[in-house]
């Protein structure tokens, strides 16, 4: 288990997930970053850097230029090992667990051994302190990295990730989260459980805009990310990539809802 300690950080801290080798969507996040003043040492991303779009290797580029910390996601596990699949913990036979085969296949062509050495080398988790609290980031779960943690999650499930955070850094105030595409605030007997969201994919929300979070002066706040989805779908389209997340991205929806509880699908889609 990796640990990296980012150490004090009391000025604004932007929290994104799930860049997804989504390029549009980095270049309009970092352009939030400059617009607001927010370097790229209170810049904090939760993993999945290379998923479903179609410019891996520009938005691998683009992270490791701009030098944010980054927590290793189950991506940046698979592609530092050359393994054969992406380790999302989608269920065997599922829609995303058979798209998955060609997003990924594709990434992991495009991706060099140099970038792949480097995702090897990303810690597990992160930790730094803002406005006297300590905050922990990890990608799904310590106990598994692609662990789906949703804001309907049981309060045991909370509880045991908690415990195995502590249990390898020690006592945190909140934890910051990625993993499962949907941004949420989740208030434990321990404090926030965080999720930043993904600027790669809308959180099937039938929006087109991704989130991102801003932790500022002990507050978080989720927000909007509006890019260019059109362009991201067409190279997308252009590089024969699974049909359903280029149409996702337009259509602000997922291209299956059996991965999500049931609590959080949407009743038009099924009835659909």
């Amino acid at each position: 288990m990796k640990h990296s300690d980012l150490g004090q950080m009391d000025g604004p801290v932007l929290q994104f997930g799930g860049p997804y080798s989504n390029v549009q969507a980095l270049a309009a996040l970092m352009e939030v970053a400059r617009t607001n003043g927010i370097s790229a040492d209170h810049m904090i991303c939760t993993g999945d850097i290379v998923a479903y779009c179609a410019a891996p290797i520009e938005t691998v580029a683009g992270i490791r230029a701009l030098g944010c910390a980054v927590v290793s996601g189950n991506c940046e596990i698979q592609l530092g090992r050359d393994a054969q699949e992406c380790g999302c913990g989608f269920e065997a036979g599922s829609v995303c667990d058979v798209a998955s085969v060609g997003w990924y296949g594709f990434a992991s062509r495009m991706v060099s051994a140099t970038d792949k050495a480097w995702m090897a080398g990303l810690p597990d988790i992160l930790s730094f302190r803002h406005q006297g609290a300590r905050y922990a980031v990890v990608h799904g779960g310590v106990q598994d990295v692609a662990r789906f943690i949703w804001p309907v999650s049981g309060a045991q499930v909370f509880e045991e990730e908690w415990e195995a955070v502590q249990d390898a850094i020690g006592p945190v105030d909140h934890i910051i989260a990625g993993h499962c595409g949907l941004p949420f605030i989740k208030a434990t007997r321990h404090g926030n459980w965080i999720n930043a969201g993904v600027i790669g994919m809308p959180p099937h929300d039938g929006r087109q805009q991704t989130r991102y979070a801003l932790l500022d002066g002990g507050e978080v706040q989720i927000r909007r990310l509006s890019y260019d989805a059109a362009a991201a779908a067409a190279d997308m389209q252009r590089n024969g990539l699974p049909e359903g997340y280029r149409i996702g991205l337009l259509s602000g929806y997922w291209p299956s809802e059996d991965i999500l509880p049931p609590d959080l699908r949407v009743p038009s889609l099924a009835s659909g």
